[in-house]
């Protein structure tokens, strides 16, 4: 499969479809861009489809630094520009997001729309850190599937985690989650935890945007969502019921027909 250096680091990419335009795809952390799987299998019948794992996590080089969110959009930016794909309609969802509003907001020229999923424009809340650092630690030290449980919690929503036709669905990303890679995976939790705001700097975005956030997300909470659309002049809100912090695996279709929606109206 498909591999490129760019920024320090071999980052692991699939690509499918064809077509004049290009959508790139960037995953929430713990995950890898297979989250967009069912996005990508309905898009690339019209569109050039790419994702990529972060550095660290998925199939991508594990570096032994680079994996705060400055450093994770300049592998983005310069990932596109290795490609010759410019300019794409850029997807990212939570960790994938903070790149996409870094990229929206400093290199237009690469994004011709963003779609930021289950994302925050400002810090991690202090109220957060404590948990996660915890599940952080037994994660790196210990073992990852020791957080299976805790991190599902943050990861998906309770329609997801307890509805019995989401069951196989569910089994299948916990077991993913149990079989990180430790080290390039906390590292990256480390980024997130403690990456800087962009919330100013996100009023300069003139792309147009679309905000998805999940009805039952407790990772970024729609008021998250909400002071985003606020902030993007022009940009479009949509509420996802029944999906959590991974509304691209929990609620698929929906996610498909917002898109749709989305770029129709470009």
């Amino acid at each position: 499969m498909p591999r490129i250096q760019v920024n320090g680091v071999e980052l692991y990419y699939e690509e499918s479809g064809s077509g004049e335009e290009t959508i790139v795809f960037s995953h929430g952390l713990l995950m890898s861009l297979h989250m967009f799987d069912d996005q990508i299998a309905h898009f690339s019948k019209k569109y050039r489809c790419i994702a990529y794992d972060h550095r660290g996590q998925g199939q991508s080089e594990v570096t032994p630094d680079g994996y705060d969110m400055e450093t994770c959009y300049e592998d983005a930016a310069a990932f596109i520009e290795a490609l010759g794909v410019a300019p794409v309609h850029f997807v990212g969802l939570s960790m994938g997001g903070f790149v996409g509003m870094r990229l929206g907001a400093r290199r237009p020229d690469l994004v011709k729309s963003l779609v930021l999923m289950e994302t925050s424009a400002d810090p991690e809340p202090s109220e957060n850190l404590p948990r996660y650092r915890l599940l952080q630690f037994v994660a790196r030290w210990i073992s990852p599937k020791l957080i299976v449980n805790g991190a599902s919690k943050s990861l998906f929503g309770q329609t997801f985690r307890t509805d019995p036709q989401y069951a196989e669905r569910f089994k299948k990303w916990k077991k993913h989650i149990g079989n990180i890679n430790r080290t390039g995976s906390m590292k990256a939790a480390s980024g997130v935890f403690t990456r800087k705001p962009v919330y100013e700097e996100i009023a300069s975005i003139t792309t147009p945007t679309l905000v998805i956030v999940g009805e039952e997300d407790i990772a970024t909470v729609p008021a998250k969502a909400e002071r985003i659309h606020q902030q993007i002049a022009g940009s479009k809100l949509v509420r996802i019921p029944k999906a959590g912090h991974s509304a691209s695996v929990e609620q698929p279709q929906a996610i498909i027909d917002a898109m749709e929606a989305f770029y129709a109206s470009l």
